[in-house]
């Protein structure tokens, strides 16, 4: 396939400075911010159905047809879709059989029925266990969702769905100008500790690299591991680390450059300098164990307060609901950095998170796309906010939703960042460099190489996908 581009994607800036115009970010129940985009794209844009179409059933459901969903089961669980999302459905059409399942595994589930032409019906599509997007692109395997958001809302037929939503949430899910993923979570990344830990130690929350390693050096002597993250399935929590750090010093370009596969992305000195110093923390202040653990053996570690700081995004809080002490008092801290880069201290990555998607050769598309459509009806938006926790793209899908402390420090980071929020995409595009990226990861902060040797490990993957003409590249 051709080079793609992303024409129509707004600016992380942009997006951030819609959000805030239409009020979704005046409070701790704030909205979506700067998103990633990644799908692919079949060529029939119509979804099949086979019942009768009107304002309430715009894609000709067919009211017994049996729906499949199947939905990732991780931080978010699968409850909303039980509690929630499928209740909706069955009320819209009560003759109709939902046929749900839940896993963790999305690829090895998902993927063998997906290359036999029989995948289900909708798909929440996440997880370090996902398909590749990349490949779902190329072999256009996803239905375009232009119908769902063209469509009536469920609240108000007198507006499309499009005009339900923040701005720019469309364009986010975009490819080439046509959309095929929605993303439906507000998320932001950082560094997560426990409110009652702090208080009871007198720790103040870093704001900078140095007050980062003077509250490592008190964990230290505190005998608690004072950073951690789980090498045997989550390095990108890592990962993602050092390239938010980087672009704190070099500038929201160098996540760009990076996506975009530009010559010498990851060999930029931001790079090589955000992972000198992470090193320096994997050297000094992690333990090597927890290179063969899973990220819920350490984010249990965490909640036994024998972990100080992991990195992770805002469905943290829910995951750990069960493991945590009630008291635990889940709170989040901007990736910390030195003084003097192209970003200020309070720069986070945020992204509409959790992809949804259509298959286009589905049973059921018709199906697939209207359980979209409740899903972003505002009974739907306040179903998931009051159960998950966590914000939706839903204009007044937040409100009178009172968030647990975690989401509640996040949301307020987002506030605080301004037009500093940043994204990256590439994992998303690009299967392998994620891969790699990990694999790299591991190795540098589990002390087997150099900064150096790291950014000249993955920009050579980078090249090489960049040679590869089998290979569909993405811009933005």
């Amino acid at each position: 396939m051709p080079e793609s581009t992303h024409p129509t994607l707004l600016s992380r800036r942009e997006l951030l400075r819609r959000a805030a115009a239409v009020g979704l970010l005046v409070g701790p129940a704030g909205a979506l911010l700067s998103a990633c985009a990644t799908s692919g794209g079949g060529d029939d844009d119509t979804p099949s159905g086979g019942g009768k179409k009107s304002d309430k059933n715009p894609f000709g459901v067919k009211d017994d047809a049996t729906l499949e969903v199947v939905i990732f089961n991780g931080g978010y669980t699968d409850k909303y879709a039980v509690e929630v999302h499928e209740p909706l459905y069955k009320k819209a059409f009560p003759k109709a059989t939902i046929k749900h399942q839940a896993t963790p595994e999305i690829k090895t589930v998902l993927q063998p029925r997906f290359a036999g032409g029989n995948p289900p019906d909708f798909v929440n599509n996440s997880g370090s266990g996902s398909m590749d997007f990349g490949a779902l692109v190329a072999d256009g395997q996803l239905l375009d969702l232009t119908p769902l958001w063209n469509a009536p809302s469920v609240d108000d037929p007198s507006k499309k769905v499009r005009d339900t939503v923040v701005p720019g949430t469309v364009d986010v899910g975009s490819f080439n100008g046509k959309p095929y993923v929605l993303y439906y979570v507000s998320t932001v990344f950082g560094l997560w500790y426990s409110g009652k830990l702090f208080k009871e130690k007198s720790w103040t929350p870093p704001t900078d690299w140095d007050s980062f390693i003077k509250v490592l050096d008190a964990m230290k002597a505190a005998k608690i591991t004072p950073y951690a993250y789980a090498g045997a399935n989550a390095p990108y929590y890592q990962w993602n680390v050092i390239l938010t750090h980087a672009a704190k010093i070099g500038g929201a370009d160098v996540l760009k450059n990076i996506d975009n596969l530009e010559d010498g992305a990851w060999t930029n000195d931001a790079v090589k300098q955000a992972a000198e110093l992470w090193a320096e923390v994997g050297a000094k202040y992690m333990d090597k164990s927890h290179e063969g653990l899973k990220h819920t053996d350490v984010q249990l570690q965490q909640n036994q307060y024998k972990v100080g700081f992991y990195p992770s995004g805002d469905w943290l809080e829910n995951e750990q609901k069960k493991d945590a002490p009630p008291d635990f008092e889940y709170q989040m801290v901007p990736i910390p950095a030195e003084a003097g880069g192209k970003l200020s201290a309070a720069a986070v990555r945020a992204t509409a998170g959790e992809g949804y998607v259509v298959p286009a050769k589905a049973k059921n598309s018709a199906g697939g796309m209207e359980y979209m459509r409740q899903m972003l009806s505002l009974e739907g938006a306040k179903g998931f906010a009051n159960l998950i926790k966590s914000p939706t793209v839903v204009v007044g899908g937040a409100e009178g939703v009172t968030f647990p402390p975690g989401v509640t420090s996040s949301q307020a980071a987002l506030k605080a960042a301004g037009d500093d929020v940043v994204n990256i995409f590439f994992d998303g595009w690009y299967k392998d460099l994620d891969t790699e990226a990990r694999a790299a990861t591991n190795e540098l902060m589990f002390g087997r190489i150099k900064a150096d040797a790291f950014v000249q490990r993955v920009q050579k993957k980078a090249d090489a996908i960049k040679k590869d003409s089998s290979i569909t590249k993405f811009k933005r």
